[in-house]
């Protein structure tokens, strides 16, 4: 290779950026097999004692921390994946618990016994629209708070109208008057809440599941579950009817 062409290209190479090379080593993995010489030349990093990185101890030591990534993602996933099969068992569970089930009273304990005992609600309340049915049929569901009845135009309401109008679940963290006009003053112990409605646009009303924790329920976790859950318990109060 003449001088002047040797020169030409090393101003060619001085041109690039880190950006490009890293680019280019990275579209051709195979560029130091293809030219092993060039090993002797790189600098690599040295570590606290002083002993020099090979290019290979490097590259083994980002696909170790890539597996293990990898692997803590594949243990999440796992754990997930665990979980959804048991909460999928309790709500088929209570599926077949009210099926047939036509008097509202049971209908009403059934749900609120499955919420506490099953899926960890540590206080929940089933707010119904329209008008109020006798007591009696809603049995002493109504003493212990878990049945509200209420207008739709009740002013308190004002407070939960996006949510009522999406007609989504939805989850987070409750306090302040949202959590006193849903839980009373005996539920400034609820941190978070998970609020599922009942039929298009909360049609019968809405569910309301607290927890203790801030965390149990937020804003980034899946719905589907919740969604099924308000589906049976629509159902459930329809047939009840």
């Amino acid at each position: 290779m003449s001088t002047e062409r040797k020169r030409t290209r090393d101003i060619e190479y001085e041109q690039l950026g880190d950006a490009e090379i890293a680019g280019f080593l990275h579209s051709h993995p195979d560029f130091f097999e293809r030219h092993p010489g060039l090993l002797a030349h790189l600098r690599l990093p040295h570590d606290p004692g002083d002993n020099t990185v090979s290019l290979i101890e490097r590259q083994v030591a980002i696909l170790r921390e890539k597996n293990r990534k990898l692997d803590h993602k594949l243990r999440e996933l796992v754990a997930v994946a665990r979980a959804n099969d048991v909460l999928s068992g309790k709500i088929h569970g209570l599926a077949m618990r009210l099926m047939g089930t036509t008097d509202l009273a049971t209908m009403l304990a059934t749900v609120e016994k499955v919420l506490h005992d099953e899926l960890g609600s540590d206080r929940s309340v089933l707010v119904l629209f329209g008008d109020e049915p006798p007591e009696d049929e809603q049995g002493d569901l109504l003493e212990t708070g878990f049945v509200r009845n209420m207008s739709r135009e009740d002013p308190g309401l004002d407070l939960f109208q996006t949510f009522v109008n999406t007609g989504r679940p939805r989850c987070g963290e409750i306090k302040g008057v949202k959590r006193e006009f849903l839980f009373g003053n005996d539920g400034a112990d609820i941190q978070s809440a998970a609020l599922i409605p009942l039929g298009e646009k909360a049609r019968l009303g809405f569910l309301a599941i607290g927890s203790h924790e801030s965390s149990r329920f937020h804003p980034g976790m899946s719905t589907d579950f919740l969604a099924r859950l308000g589906e049976l318990v629509e159902r459930g109060l329809d047939c009840a009817d």
